[in-house]
Formats: C-alpha cells, sequence, structure tokens
C-alpha cells in the first residue's frame, strides 16, 4: 500500500453513517437524560449516566466530522483504536445485559444494530488505512516535549486500567462511585473510561502534534460537556468522598488538555511562522 496519507473512502463512509446515530444518541442522552424509559433504548438512572455517555457521543461527533473533513489519515489516525475498544466493551455489554434492554424500540434496535457492527467497520477502517502514514510532520507542525508526553500517557493509562477493572468486575465500585450505578452503567462508563488511555498511549510512540490535535480537540470538547453535566446534575452526585474527587479529577483535565493545546498551538504556529521568514 503507498504511503500517501489519504483516509481511504471506506472510512469516510463508515463516519458518515455513525455521525447521525452519535448526535440522536447525544440529544436523547445529553438534552433528555430523564426520558431514557421512553425514548432511550433501556432506562438509564440517574440522569448523570445518561449525560456521562452523551458527553462522550459528542466527542465522538466531532471527531467523525474531523475525520470527514481532515485530508490526512494520520491526523485522526489514533482515535480509531480507541472507538474500536468503547465499541466493543458496549457491545459486550450489551450482550451481558441483554435483559435490560427495551426490546423492540426503535432506540433498541438503533443500538444493537450500531454496536454488534460498528466494531468490525471500525476494525476494517484500521486495517485499509493504517500503512498509508508516511510518519512525515504536517505543514503546520511541532514534536510535542518528552515530559507532557509522558505525563499525559501516564495519566491515560491509569484511565484505560481503571476502564478495564470496572468493565470486568463492576462490582468493585459498588457503593464506591461518585453517583449511583447498576452493573450495566457501571460497564459503560468503564468504557467511557478507557477512551483517553486508547488515545493518549500513542504519545509514547508518536510525538507529531499534527497526530493529535484534533484528537484532543474532541477529548476537550467531551470534557466541557462532563463538566457541564457535573453542575447540571449535581444532585445526583453521592455524599462521599469520591464525588468530589470526580469533579476535581475532571476539572483538572480540563483544564491540562487545554493548557497543552494551547501550548503546542503556539509553537506550532512558531515553527510556521520561523519556516516562512
Amino acid at each position: 500500500m503507498t504511503r500517501d496519507d489519504r483516509i481511504r473512502p471506506f472510512t469516510r463512509v463508515v463516519a458518515a453513517v455513525v455521525l447521525p446515530f452519535l448526535v440522536a444518541a447525544w440529544i436523547l442522552l445529553y438534552l433528555l437524560p430523564n426520558d431514557t424509559d421512553a425514548l432511550f433504548a433501556w432506562t438509564i438512572a440517574p440522569s448523570l449516566t445518561a449525560m456521562l455517555l452523551g458527553s462522550a457521543y459528542v466527542g465522538g461527533i466531532w471527531f467523525f466530522v474531523q475525520v470527514l473533513r481532515a485530508g490526512r489519515w494520520h491526523r485522526v489516525k489514533y482515535g480509531f483504536p480507541a472507538v474500536l475498544v468503547f465499541a466493543a466493551l458496549l457491545a459486550v455489554a450489551t450482550l451481558v445485559h441483554w435483559d435490560r434492554f427495551h426490546f423492540g424500540h426503535i432506540s433498541f434496535l438503533t443500538w444493537a444494530t450500531l454496536y454488534l457492527t460498528t466494531p468490525v467497520l471500525v476494525a476494517v477502517a484500521i486495517v485499509l488505512n493504517w500503512g498509508a502514514d508516511p510518519k512525515a510532520d504536517d505543514e503546520r507542525d511541532y514534536a510535542i516535549p518528552l515530559v507532557p508526553r509522558f505525563a499525559i500517557a501516564a495519566v491515560g493509562l491509569v484511565s484505560l486500567i481503571c476502564g478495564v477493572v470496572i468493565f470486568i468486575a463492576p462490582g468493585l465500585v459498588a457503593g464506591a462511585w461518585a453517583w449511583e450505578l447498576t452493573p450495566l452503567t457501571t460497564r459503560v462508563v468503564g468504557a467511557v473510561l478507557t477512551l483517553p488511555g486508547m488515545v493518549n498511549l500513542w504519545m509514547l510512540r508518536d510525538a507529531r502534534w499534527s497526530a493529535f490535535r484534533w484528537i484532543f480537540q474532541a477529548q476537550i470538547v467531551s470534557l466541557v460537556f462532563i463538566v457541564v453535566a457535573l453542575v447540571v446534575a449535581r444532585g445526583d452526585l453521592a455524599a462521599s468522598l469520591a464525588a468530589p474527587a470526580f469533579v476535581v479529577g475532571m476539572v483538572v483535565s480540563l483544564v491540562v488538555y487545554v493548557a497543552l493545546y494551547a501550548y503546542c498551538e503556539r509553537e506550532s504556529s512558531r515553527t510556521v511562522s520561523a519556516v516562512r521568514e
């Protein structure tokens, strides 16, 4: 396969197909979190859990829009393994907790179809595109320093481990999470926690800011919506140390991500200016 860094047409088709479902799910979960009993694939309570999942979906919307817009595969490639793991975990959670869903409801049929097919489609997209990255810098690029790369990767590793452990053994967090969870919603939260880990760990192999700029935008968007959800649905938070710890963790994560994004954008702009001079 020629290393021309093009995004293959199949990948754009997958993005175009997935996007409408993400938008619909975001509307139902984030804007109407108290109506999941009537409108969604299964009843989610409390509303904070629905809004958390909706926050992950809005990040996915941002990401897949970039897949349609971006001209080069390396700009979005590290988001696809994260999507693959997330979708695969939700497919497993669906099968394990099959009895919790609203059978026959259009939302359930859509959910089941989406999560039983998306892991396969995303895996195919990864295979078709992966070798296309020539490992070259973008016209506007910057080599992220080693220290912030390791710091972000370390945070991602912790998030990934926590997500996987919670997904495998949801009973470990029973009664100890920042808000009330069921076995199904615990696994959903675990799947959400794997997303930053599956992205950030790639920083150990690739220092190009252009390989993370658009994915970081998606993560920042998700964090903004999570923080807003914590404010809107603050009544769902438990009266325990876990609740303020989670809130502080999300706010600090948002500040760190925005600071790193701003720093890398400034440095990449300086690189372009230096080249022009």
